[in-house]
């Protein structure tokens, strides 16, 4: 018998899906989803124009406990960053880097509301 997987686990799995989507449709070239580093993991990883960009995707159900977006805290975004250092050493890109937030809510019935906020954080700058 499979073990269920509890349903936070679901609703983020469904947002990284959404925000790879919407991403692409905008454009961009998704290089890596859910890598991996140390302690870190960042959701997507995408080129867009000559940029380099570290997407976290946030995602809730409903704005009951803030806005999804609000849980990139200070810790977070170090270990984003520790994790893009890395992954810039392993494929030696030393041009410009972004990183970005997709917050989406995903009401039970409705439509997903997806906001992507472009150069949320700078880690370092807290």
């Amino acid at each position: 018998m499979k073990d269920k997987q509890p349903a936070h686990i679901f609703t983020g799995l469904r947002g990284e899906s959404l925000a790879l989507l919407y991403l692409e449709e905008k454009g961009y070239d998704i290089l890596e989803t859910n890598w991996r580093y140390s302690r870190a993991e960042v959701d997507l990883i995408a080129r867009f124009e000559d940029q380099l960009i570290f997407v976290e995707v946030k995602t809730r159900e409903s704005y009951r406990h803030g806005y999804p977006e609000d849980d990139v805290q200070p810790k977070k975004q170090q270990l984003l960053y520790d994790a893009a250092a890395a992954y810039m050493d392993v494929c030696d890109h030393d041009g410009e880097v972004r990183f970005d937030i997709i917050s989406i809510i995903l009401p039970p019935d409705g439509v997903p509301n997806i906001r992507h906020i472009e150069d949320a954080f700078f880690p370092g700058l807290f």
